[in-house]
């Protein structure tokens, strides 16, 4: 365990899509600190072609502002950090920057290992463009043609049962050895394993050969009821990076910096919500959010289970214009306070493709922005709630889960002019129930600590500890049937101070009471029509309960579950205008 006092100086490089960004975490008063961020435009695409260029950037960025040589007369990082107070003891990186991987998926049944093969395909930034089963009617040329026209980047195997029979595993495994000994060398798919682990030595003499890389983890169903998907996850994450290496040029002068340090952003924010799971309250679930170009990445935490889905399609960077193959221009504009054309929105929609690290300069640009993040984040929802396990704790099984807190970062958050711009973003596309703490990610430091755990355990700890994230309040949004306009709740929140607040919420609307972040406050809750916060219907903990202050102070959500917008325009414009309002103040 490293020394607090004479603890490591950890450099955290995240490279994204659009923008890298270089994080110093050092000890400070004895306990490890955010210090400083740097960032610089991301250099994977032309014309540099380098992602290491970017990540020199940044870190010349942030030399600037901490006044301190960080890297050498060649533009090499200085590692470890010397006698004059130059370099750092420690590298570590993720990255999400690069195109989105093409995946096949193989397996036996389309319920069981194919099934817990989508989920493990879907914790990293790949899209799966083949599937091959038993209950497929090609022939197995049919099958060949169609991985060789594919050309997956990545292949996974599941299937089988620990110790159950093999012969059709190895049936579906001819197609794929035949067409990978087709395909050029440098276009072999990498290849992970994990399925029955008696022919996984097998698997290597049979495949081993026809693959740029060839990984075995164990098995993703290890029994027809038990799925166990982490140690998979794990070694896909490790997979990913191998594939980078060769797909972009600046990834293996990373992973030598950092002494392979180096993890998918995505992978790394899994992680740390494993083990925030692990810290928080057993009862509800955690959630974190990431919205950034390359993907929408939920990661969910529950007592025992754990799932992390990453979906490009709902990046908001160059693969933008695909967003429209899962919904439509009139349910994005939904979600604008403007009056804005479907045309002007496809247009922006392959504009902000073409130049993803671009900030909204007008008020229409800053509208069509938000209401992109808002239907991307809504769809990346719905399709991650498939994955929650059913023994999670909900109000209604139709809705979220009950979520304790809820962390959301990435560029669409970090983009809101104010705190109160993203909660509304997050209340209106996750709609969260219940009793739960937001907490804004503003810096995007969750990744970063989850990589930089590997080299330090404390870090973390200490660094959300010491109010590096910004709360943004309590939120109360209660499950209710009501006309709008009729009375759901009457909440007063008593001060430390002995002083009272009071709010009489109407369904259909949005209200505030003062409560500054680092203090508490008691919240006693009368519950009307039925209304239901987790606590059961109409009931409320007679003491009350303690709630955390923040940005937004305590803010109770009475427009419904789900949320339903007017289908009038003006009429919805206008009450859209009137939430924002209530909580950005403009």
């Amino acid at each position: 365990m490293t020394s607090l006092i004479d603890g490591n100086s950890i450099l955290a490089v995240d490279v994204g899509a659009a923008n890298t960004r270089a994080v110093m975490f050092d000890v400070v008063e004895g306990e490890y600190r955010f210090v400083a961020s740097g960032s610089a435009p991301s250099t994977a695409q032309a014309p540099f072609k380098d992602v290491s260029e970017g990540v020199r950037n940044a870190i010349a960025s942030l030399q600037g502002i901490l006044g301190r040589a960080l890297l050498d007369g060649s533009r090499d990082l200085i590692i470890p950090s010397q006698p004059d107070g130059s370099g750092v003891d420690g590298l570590a990186v993720t990255i999400s920057a690069g195109p989105t991987l093409k995946a096949a998926l193989v397996g036996l049944l389309k319920d069981v290992s194919l099934e817990s093969g989508r989920r493990l395909a879907e914790s990293t930034y790949v899209r799966v463009v083949e599937t091959i089963g038993l209950n497929d009617r090609r022939k197995p040329e049919q099958q060949i043609d169609a991985l060789l026209r594919s050309q997956p980047d990545l292949i996974v195997i599941t299937g089988g049962t620990d110790g159950g029979a093999s012969r059709s595993i190895h049936k579906l495994l001819e197609p794929i050895g035949l067409a990978s000994f087709i395909l050029p060398k440098e276009k072999m798919p990498a290849i992970l394993f994990a399925g029955n682990q008696k022919i996984a030595e097998e698997i290597g003499s049979l495949l081993g050969s026809f693959s740029s890389v060839l990984h075995i983890s164990p098995n993703v169903r290890p029994s027809l009821e038990t799925e166990d998907i982490e140690p998979a996850e794990r070694e896909l994450a490790r997979m990913v990076i191998e594939v980078r290496k060769r797909q972009m040029r600046g990834v293996d002068t990373l992973h030598a910096w950092s002494g392979g340090h180096i993890l998918p952003t995505a992978y790394a924010t899994g992680r740390m919500v494993r083990f925030l799971s692990k810290i928080y309250s057993a009862d509800k679930g955690i959630l974190n959010i990431d919205l950034g170009s390359s993907a929408a990445v939920i990661a969910a935490g529950f007592k025992h289970k754990s799932r992390l889905n990453v979906y490009p399609q709902f990046g908001l960077g160059e693969n933008l214009p695909a967003l429209l193959n899962h919904t439509s221009l009139a349910d994005i504009l939904r979600w604008s306070s403007l009056d804005i054309s479907e045309g002007v929105l496809r247009d922006y929609l392959h504009q902000k493709a073409l130049y993803p690290s671009t900030i909204a300069a007008t008020k229409e640009d800053l509208a069509l922005s938000q209401a992109v993040a808002r239907q991307a984040l809504y769809l990346a929802m719905q399709f991650a709630r498939r994955d929650f396990p059913r023994e999670a704790s909900y109000i209604k099984p139709s809705l979220s889960p009950l979520f304790e807190p809820i962390l959301a970062g990435g560029g669409a958050l970090s983009d809101a002019a104010r705190p109160g711009h993203g909660l509304l973003l997050l209340l209106d596309s996750l709609q969260p129930v219940g009793v739960t703490t937001v907490i804004l990610d503003q810096n995007n430091l969750l990744p970063l600590l989850g990589v930089a755990a590997e080299q330090n355990n404390i870090m973390p700890v200490q660094v959300i500890e010491s109010g590096a994230f910004l709360s943004a309040g309590t939120v109360v949004a209660p499950v209710v049937s009501a006309s709008f306009g009729a009375p759901i709740l009457r909440a007063v929140l008593t001060y430390e101070n002995g002083t009272e607040a009071r709010v009489d919420l109407k369904y259909g609307t949005l209200e505030t009471l003062p409560l500054p972040s680092g203090e508490t406050g008691r919240l006693n809750i009368q519950l009307l029509r039925g209304a239901d916060v987790g606590f059961g219907s109409g009931r409320f903990p007679k003491n009350g309960i303690t709630v955390t202050g923040g940005a937004l102070g305590v803010v109770f959500d009475g427009r419904g579950r789900p949320l339903e917008l007017p289908a009038d325009p003006v009429r919805r414009r206008e009450l859209i205008k009137k939430w924002n309002w209530t909580l950005g103040g403009e």
